[in-house]
């Protein structure tokens, strides 16, 4: 089995990505999601995209925004790759000339290796997978059910929802994937227990990266 990708999303300040870089990432995700408590706005965005280290891919994630808004956002930033995270059709995602992948929430029903096949076809890179939860797109801290998903797919399988330092290493062991997300599960926490959202704790980081990378 090779070893994972690791991805940590939701980076709301450069020295983050910075750290998240020195540790061993190999992306960064930047939020463009207002409703969201990790939304970077362009101009933070930009400064958080010029302190990154070379090599290090960085995603702009996006949920059911204009097209036209998207291509702003590409105008402006040097982004990677894009994540579409709603009800993105795979004719949307394909009309950006930009390397892409796909979020499918997985709630009761869900069927991600027919989504694999049905986005493939349009030049996905990769399906990330992620927890169901009603009114939120992504981010939730929750886990799903690692068993629902399939053995063989049509495009990689990203793995997110509810990972943890504590738990990523049997992630791997169980689904295989090809790369893991992590955003929450990597946070500054409050003293009530709560994230802090996007300010990243560079010490879980480097845990999670040495699990997923073990």
């Amino acid at each position: 089995m090779s070893t994972p990708r690791v991805k940590i999303c939701g980076i709301t300040r450069p020295e983050d990505a910075v750290q998240a870089a020195r540790a061993g990432a190999d992306a960064i995700g930047l939020v463009f999601y207002p409703s969201s408590p990790r939304y970077v706005d362009p101009r933070r965005a930009a400064r958080i995209l010029a302190a990154l280290p070379p090599f290090v891919t960085t995603v702009g994630l996006f949920v059911n925004a204009d097209a036209g808004l998207v291509r702003e956002y590409l105008r402006e930033l040097p982004l990677d790759m894009l994540q579409f995270h709603g009800d993105e059709t795979p004719e949307y995602g394909a009309a950006f000339q930009r390397p892409w992948i796909k979020a499918l929430r997985m709630r009761d029903g869900a069927d991600p290796a027919g989504v694999a096949r049905e986005y493939a076809a349009a030049g996905a890179r990769g399906l990330l997978v992620d927890s169901y939860v009603p009114g939120t797109p992504g981010g939730t801290g929750e886990r799903f059910d690692w068993g629902l998903l399939p053995r063989e797919s049509a495009l990689p399988l990203i793995l997110a929802g509810g990972l943890t330092p504590a738990n990523v290493a049997e992630a791997v062991r169980q689904v295989r994937p090809w790369g893991v997300d992590v955003s929450g599960g990597v946070e500054v926490r409050a003293v009530t227990g709560a994230t802090l959202g996007g300010i990243k704790d560079r010490h879980a980081v480097r845990a999670f990266l040495r699990a997923a990378k073990a």
